[in-house]
């Protein structure tokens, strides 16, 4: 039991604070460190979220995207000290937590609806608008 407690103690010490809301059908952009010798430098991959699983330390996300024709998935520990920041670019509107089917398809069929009002980024509050008198035209 007392090793139990302080493996929890260290991973609950590495585990980021400042990571986004996201879920599967969300486009992340996904900055990574690289490092080169003694150079270090950030890396940009922007995908569609295609699957989530694990939790704690361990939790992963797996990304997909359609370059020059052909498809790359990557896989991102969420907890590493490789990653520099994730940032949400879009949200998706989907109906399953798994969207491997996206791997073979290409066109619009690997297309994932946007989600547009409520819990969208950038999400307009829409009652506010509703309240306020339209302006007058002279």
């Amino acid at each position: 039991m007392k090793q139990n407690k302080v493996i929890q103690e260290l991973e609950a010490e590495a585990l980021k604070k400042d990571l986004p809301m996201f879920r599967v059908g969300d486009t992340l952009a996904v900055h990574t460190r690289i490092i080169e010798g003694e150079k270090e430098r950030l890396q940009l991959f922007t995908g569609t979220v295609i699957a989530r699983r694990g939790s704690g330390l361990s939790e992963t996300v797996a990304l997909y995207r359609v370059s020059y024709g052909s498809g790359m998935e990557r896989v991102f520990l969420l907890h590493s000290p490789r990653i520099a920041k994730i940032e949400v670019v879009k949200s998706g509107k989907v109906r399953r937590s798994k969207l491997y089917n996206l791997r073979g398809a290409f066109g619009k069929a690997a297309k994932v609806k946007e989600q547009i009002g409520k819990g969208a980024k950038g999400s307009v509050d829409t009652s506010e608008a509703a309240e306020t008198p339209p302006a007058e035209s002279v």
